[in-house]
């Protein structure tokens, strides 16, 4: 199996993932504003996202002096260290799913933000400094912590003012009524619409997105899209230190002499884990579906190709973006790899260019949302310069 050696091999493998894990979330939100069914795109999403993994197990597995490889351990004794592996893509999975829905709720950018500062970086991070030993810096681990925790204050905020802003757009519309359901409708949106596609931010903007998106979120409180989201946070925070566990086996629980799981070996358990709960779920939630959307069925899902082709890029790009996370961390230390839980630097980028997120905001919105991304931009900075090298 191939391993990395260096710092700087482990330091390029947590930026390329903070790459593929901040833009498959993008175009999951894309499909979703466009109409698809959340459930449809995350049956496509899971299928590459374990073959991403299938990929990496029998090439960089496979590949290199180091031993054992990838096609050896399947049939050892090493089912202890498995059952962490799958555990942590369980908890994974649900939160990925989770996300899905938090998405439209609560926005892309913030969704992003509490889930990988507060719950997966304290959290995680402080789970993984002390499994992997201390080998990460504590004095400039910690600090990045909390430059994240910054961030997190940042970013509610950024939510907080942002909302008003478009409460204060959809007030002074001029034609904008309310029906029973809380359905925003107006004529005088269609007659304007039919001419000319409305200015991302305005009032004209919103009506039409909550039309054409799959998940209708006006007259519904923000509280079911932040619930949605820390309980996805909480997931987060485990599935890291449960993959430490099961490439390293810092609680000892393999027998004498089985070797511990390669990094490959145990993302290919977990995938597959987190391919299963995935399947479960979302075939239930095709015929009771949550949070107001239509039923389907799974011939439908099979005849839905729009947006089929984003949805297969998401999970290949999520599947290798954790594949290289990990990596990077068996090198340098999960601890350090938590840094690409930046990932909503990347997110926000994209939410601002694909969905005009914080369009025509007011100017404390556009001061709160440059202050956060500098937050995390630091702290980025300061978690990979706390990478240590495992012995």
């Amino acid at each position: 199996m191939y391993m990395i050696e260096s710092k700087g091999g482990a330091i390029a493998c947590m930026l390329l993932a903070l790459l593929f894990l901040g833009t498959w979330p993008a175009i999951m939100t894309l499909t979703e504003r466009r109409g698809r069914l959340p459930q449809h795109t995350y049956l496509d999403y899971t299928i590459t996202n374990l073959l991403a993994a299938v990929i990496i197990a029998f090439t960089l597995g496979q590949i290199g002096p180091s031993r054992p490889n990838f096609i050896t351990q399947l049939s050892q004794d090493n089912w202890q260290s498995v059952m962490f592996a799958m555990a942590g893509g369980i908890v994974l999975s649900l939160g990925n799913l989770a996300t899905q829905y938090a998405w439209a709720f609560v926005g892309l950018s913030v969704t992003e933000v509490v889930t990988s500062s507060i719950t997966v970086v304290i959290i995680g991070t402080t789970l993984n400094y002390f499994l992997d030993d201390r080998i990460n810096r504590a004095e400039i681990l910690f600090p990045g912590a909390a430059c994240f925790l910054i961030a997190v204050c940042f970013g509610s905020a950024v939510h907080k003012s942002n909302a008003a802003d478009n409460k204060s757009k959809l007030q002074n519309f001029n034609s904008l009524e309310t029906t029973s359901s809380f359905q925003i409708e107006t004529n005088h949106a269609n007659s304007g619409l039919e001419k000319e596609k409305a200015k991302e931010g305005t009032a004209a903007f919103l009506i039409e997105l909550e039309k054409q998106r799959a998940i209708k979120v006006f007259g519904k409180s923000t509280i079911i899209g932040l619930a949605i989201t820390f309980f996805a946070g909480i997931c987060f925070s485990m599935f890291s230190p449960a993959f430490n566990l099961a490439t390293n086996d810092q609680w000892h629980t393999l027998k004498h002499g089985v070797p511990k799981l390669s990094v490959y070996t145990a993302f290919f358990y977990f995938s597959i884990s987190a391919f299963v709960i995935a399947l479960i779920l979302n075939i239930r939630f095709l015929y009771w579906p949550v949070l107001g959307l239509p039923r389907s069925s799974f011939k439908a899902y099979l005849n839905d190709w729009n947006g089929r082709g984003w949805s297969f890029l998401a999970g290949f790009l999520c599947g290798f973006g954790n594949g290289l996370q990990f990596m990077g961390g068996q090198a340098a230390g999960y601890a350090a790899a938590d840094a690409v839980q930046a990932l909503p630097l990347v997110s926000t980028f994209w939410g601002i260019l694909l969905f005009g997120e914080y369009r025509r905001s007011s100017r404390r919105t556009y001061v709160l949302l440059i202050s956060m991304l500098f937050m995390f931009i630091v702290a980025v900075a300061v978690l990979m310069a706390s990478s240590g090298h495992r012995k």
